[in-house]
């Protein structure tokens, strides 16, 4: 049996980090050396794969039209490859690219998966497509091809802030959001987090808070707040456990509101939730020092009998119309900032500095 497959590439001189080949391969062939392997969790939490799920209705349709005598596919399959590959120098630009098949696949779909999962539907037909070669140096550096590549298409956000934290060199828009990915990550699969499983990930659909909600809490306390302070210290544990011990504090504080419940049926399950009570542990760290859970409890105690979670109305302010029924509050910065700036006003007078009347909790 012949272990490995050969094709004439044209090679482009781009990178010398890299190696970028072209070159055709029947869709057989390509389904003999590029695997498409689909994001998800090892059973300790580490990240594994890197691909969106696929998309049936999007694959048959492709599918439907490769079958048609007239089909034609310019668009290229992109694959990468870390090790299974040598090249030999034909010509300037030329070149003949030996995949070597012994242990199994060696080459990962960055682009194309849809296209190529439709392409190993149509039966009867080989069809040839253009294949683009991308030789990586290792694992790292094709995940950071693959964010590149597909951040400039529509594609599931989720997935990308979940890959940030596996790669380096990524531009300052990404980067930038890289270490609020790691949080998330350590939170919602580090065992002795009050958030552990809560986060709802590309990888763990089963979760109740929305990551972007955790994500924007923990990039606005990394960029001027309680995280930042801590890191400064290199205390990227500090930092985790200062939001994993203030939300556990808010699930005992709150239990009712917390316990059993989703974004539909109690607000501090919510985004805009979530959010706000992010403001509260900044303005408790700040002016408490406040880092422990049991700290964070004292703090927000007082919130008791002036919230709306589940039921009930918020007085917002002194007005009427700032008077909200308790799921008028949206995932809007408006609401967000309002929802902030009245807990942390309860917070200051140590009571609902509008009305007195006991709220339902």
């Amino acid at each position: 049996m012949n272990n490995k497959i050969s094709f004439s590439a044209i090679i482009a001189k781009q990178s010398d980090a890299h190696s970028v080949l072209s070159f055709a391969a029947k869709s057989s062939d390509i389904l003999k050396f590029a695997a498409i392997e689909r994001i998800g969790r090892e059973d300790d939490g580490s990240l594994k794969g890197f691909q969106r799920p696929q998309v049936n209705n999007h694959i048959h349709e492709i599918r439907d039209y490769l079958k048609q005598d007239d089909a034609v596919l310019p668009n290229p399959i992109v694959v990468a490859f870390t090790q299974g590959v040598s090249i030999k120098n034909v010509s300037e630009n030329f070149v003949e690219m030996t995949i070597d098949l012994t242990n199994g696949q060696p080459g990962l779909v960055v682009d194309g998966q849809q296209r190529l999962s439709a392409l190993s539907e149509i039966g009867g037909k080989d069809f040839e497509v253009f294949v683009s070669g991308l030789i990586c140096r290792d694992e790292a550096e094709l995940r950071k091809q693959f964010i590149l590549i597909n951040n400039t298409k529509p594609l599931n956000k989720s997935l990308i802030y979940e890959l940030l934290p596996t790669v380096d060199g990524l531009p300052a828009r990404l980067a930038s959001k890289s270490m609020a990915a790691k949080f998330i990550e350590t939170l919602n699969f580090d065992e002795t987090s009050s958030l552990h499983g809560l986060i709802k990930q590309h990888t763990h659909p089963d979760g109740i808070i929305a990551d972007t909600s955790i994500q924007k809490v923990v990039l606005g306390s990394l960029s001027d707040g309680a995280c930042r302070e801590l890191m400064e210290d290199g205390g990227f544990a500090k930092a985790v456990a200062l939001i994993s011990n203030f939300y556990a504090a808010c699930q005992e504080v709150f239990p009712e509101a917390w316990l059993g419940q989703t974004p539909k049926s109690s607000r501090l399950m919510h985004g805009a939730g979530i959010m706000a009570m992010g403001y509260v542990m900044e303005y408790l760290f700040a002016r408490n020092g406040s880092q422990t859970k049991e700290e964070f409890i004292k703090g927000i105690q007082i919130l008791v009998g002036n919230t709306a979670w589940t039921s009930g109305s918020w007085e917002l302010g002194p007005d009427e119309e700032d008077r909200w029924r308790w799921n008028e509050i949206q995932n809007v910065t408006k609401h967000i900032q309002m929802l902030a700036a009245y807990l942390i006003q309860v917070l200051k007078h140590g009571t609902n500095p509008y009305t007195r009347q006991p709220k339902l909790v």
